[in-house]
């Protein structure tokens, strides 16, 4: 674990590159650190003598005294020296603002950074960077031009202008920062290590990330779950940019084409606990619901509103997503039927009409507040001519103090109801503009609560394995350059780790074929066997329910198709099997991304897998568990329940199947690429039809 304690609170700061130029970074971060900062501040400038009232110094060992944190502001190709230097001194910490590194196509420079940094174990954040805030300290040294609020939010950004937009809205929206940190290129110091910080920072409640690319996800993970279970709890909301590949279509199996550039992190959020947002305006909303609530369920919802049709509106989203209005007792229905008129609604959503007072919304959450079936509030006001606007908002703010539920309101409109949202957001009430924002975030804000609750179990590990028929297959495969097995290599290597293979033959030649069929003795499916063709299908390379008797002539069938659309592709032979009838085809596959490793998929599988797109994907390794919980995301689910009446199928099977899958791409780096597809899941035991492996 790195010791970053004396980033945030440090007693002595220098600013290295501290500039004379009004409205230069390294005259902004002085002026920051000057104006505000209850500690030393050692300027360093070698070109003058005084800087804003300050001596200035002409470099660190000048200084004579005691550094806890280096803020360094220099050209890029200065900052190796200054830091060097640094670490001679014992300096432990260093903020390197000045960009020009990896961003900029000098890995070269930023690789000394790292070198240095490890040599003198100095905690280094950036470089490219805005800085590091902590409000309680009132420590900015950053070149933001304000010092945000002291608040329990920190917030952790990859990208310093959306940080600085982040800063400046923040505080309008009731948001008060423990830490704000922009970590630029994360050349030593990265996510990880900040979480692990912050899950100890005790001025910390709830943690915000701006991500563009993360790596290390054995590291992240552990830490988004141990945030996630801690006591309290910290929750984590994520905004990660970069959704969309444009890459996915050159992806040689379907799970590569299926999965696209975000499928593994996606898979690392779920299965961490994280929150995501998929916008700005959704990272703010999330921010604030758990901002302002404590943790609990918010399951079972009561929606109070003056309005008819924007209580509806969140009744769809909450549905949507899984949340169920609260069933109101009868005591409960008969209270409001006391304080409310004939022509409101006493069921959920309550309805307390257009002309209601802030009298009548205080009078009916006080007796949904008794009603042990709530566990959470929505609570709407529209702006109409006679509604008390401002006078709501404090019997919000009331109700909020002495209420333990979750609660989120939304007082709709814009300027008329300007002056109560702002008054909500100052005194810790979760509003919003509309309704469907605030049951979104409701139900985030249940979900996890849910998910950080689930016992995930172990990795399971199988010992039935015979790793010497792969290890030679891919020796095999590397010495003759091959990068997509063939189809009979993929069932060697499926078989040797314990995949259910259909037994399959092998032919080149229209005797073998034969032979083959006189010894299965039932119909017949053909496939081409090609290292230039991934997807047979598509070249016309498969013939199915071929009669026995009729094997010679489909053999020379399936060629002569195959050499007329595709006739560059080097033909080794034909893969002779039984047709297997009945049961529900799947698929299961895994594609390896650069920086978190192998992805896993299970979903619907055969030849329209891409187009129906019923797949979901987690990040390697798993649990059973996990695995459980991934098939429930599938809507296909449905049918290997047992849908229509028809008897349920064998997911015990399918989960073990995706399991052995995890376990071989996690024992052989290599496989870049994989899948099985279909695999037939039957009422007893699944059948691999089909399946290819991309080497790298």
């Amino acid at each position: 674990m790195k010791n970053l304690e004396l980033i945030f609170n440090p007693n002595s700061i220098a600013v290295v590159g501290a500039s004379r130029r009004v409205g230069s970074v390294g005259n902004d971060i002085a002026k920051n650190l000057v104006k505000n900062f209850s500690g030393q501040v050692f300027l360093i400038n070698p070109k003058t003598k005084k800087l804003l009232g300050r001596p200035c110094y002409p470099d660190l060992a000048a200084i004579k005294k005691t550094v806890d944190l280096m803020v360094i502001v220099v050209p890029a190709a200065a900052v190796a020296s200054v830091l060097q230097s640094g670490g001679q001194l014992g300096i432990k910490n260093a903020l390197i603002i000045s960009a020009g590194f990896k961003e900029a196509g000098r890995s070269d420079l930023e690789a000394e950074l790292i070198a240095i940094s490890k040599k003198y174990k100095i905690n280094l954040i950036g470089p490219n960077c805005l800085g590091v805030i902590n409000p309680d300290q009132k420590m900015n040294a950053s070149f933001a031009g304000l010092m945000p609020p002291k608040g329990a939010l920190a917030f952790i950004s990859q990208s310093g202008a959306l940080g600085t937009a982040i800063l400046d809205v923040a505080a309008n929206l009731g948001l008060g920062f423990s830490k704000f940190i922009s970590i630029g290129n994360k050349a030593v110091v990265d996510e990880a290590d900040l979480l692990e910080y912050l899950k100890k920072d005790k001025a910390t409640r709830v943690i915000g990330i701006y991500a563009e690319q993360l790596s290390s996800p054995d590291r992240l993970l552990k830490q988004f779950r141990s945030l996630a279970s801690a006591k309290p709890p910290k929750p984590v909301v994520i905004l990660k940019s970069g959704r969309t590949s444009a890459g996915a279509g050159a992806s040689a199996s379907h799970t590569g084409a299926l999965a696209g550039n975000d499928a593994s992190y996606e898979a690392l959020f779920n299965q961490g606990g994280v929150v995501r947002a998929q916008t700005v305006k959704e990272l703010f909303d999330y921010l604030r619901i758990f901002y302002n609530n404590p943790l609990a369920s918010a399951g079972k919802i009561a929606v109070v509103t003056n309005a008819g049709g924007p209580g509806v509106l969140a009744v769809d989203v909450l549905a949507e997503r899984g949340l169920k209005l609260a069933s109101f007792s009868k005591k409960t229905q008969a209270a409001l039927e006391k304080v409310l008129p004939s022509s409101a609604s006493v069921n959920n959503p309550v309805d307390i009409l257009g002309d209601a007072s802030a009298r009548d919304y205080k009078e009916v959450l006080k007796i949904l507040d008794q009603d042990k079936n709530v566990e959470a509030f929505l609570v709407i006001l529209t702006p109409q001519s006679m509604t008390e606007i401002e006078a709501t908002a404090q019997t919000l703010i009331a109700f909020k103090k002495k209420n333990k539920h979750p609660l989120a309101v939304v007082f709709m409109g814009q300027e008329l109801s300007a002056r109560g949202r702002q008054q909500l957001c100052d005194n810790g009430v979760a509003v919003y503009a509309w309704p469907e924002a605030a049951a979104r975030s409701l139900a985030v804000f249940d979900n996890f609560n849910k998910q950080r609750q689930i016992k995930r179990g172990a990795v399971s590990v199988f010992r039935d394995l015979k790793k010497a028929i792969v290890q030679k297959i891919l020796n095999d495969a590397k010495e003759q350059g091959v990068k997509s097995l063939s189809e009979p290599a993929v069932q060697e290597i499926f078989k040797a780790y314990g995949l259910p293979v259909l037994k399959s033959y092998s032919v080149s030649s229209v005797k073998e074929a034969k032979a083959v069929a006189q010894k299965i003795k039932t119909r017949l499916a053909l496939k081409i066997i090609s290292p230039d063709i991934l997807h047979k299908t598509d070249v016309g390379g498969v013939l199915l329910n071929v009669p026995a008797k009729e094997v010679a002539s489909q053999y020379r069938e399936l060629i002569k198709r195959v050499r007329t659309k595709k006739p560059e592709a080097k033909i080794t032979g034909v893969l002779i099997s039984p047709m297997v009838n009945g049961g529900q085809e799947m698929i299961i596959g895994s594609v390896r991304e650069p920086s978190l490793g192998a992805t896993i998929m299970v979903g619907l599988g055969g030849v329209y897998a891409e187009i129906l797109s019923d797949v979901v994907f987690g990040l390697n390794p798993l649990t059973k568990t996990e695995v459980q919980l991934m098939l429930k995301k599938l809507k296909s689910v449905q049918i290997l329940a047992g849908a229509r009446g028809k008897k349920p199928l064998d997911q015990e099977a399918l989960i073990e199947s995706v399991l052995r899958l995890a376990q071989l791409v996690k024992d052989w780096p290599e496989i870049k690429e994989v899948d099985l597809n279909p695999l037939v899941v039957q009422e007893r035991g699944a059948l691999a039809l089909d399946g290819r492996i991309i080497i790298d």
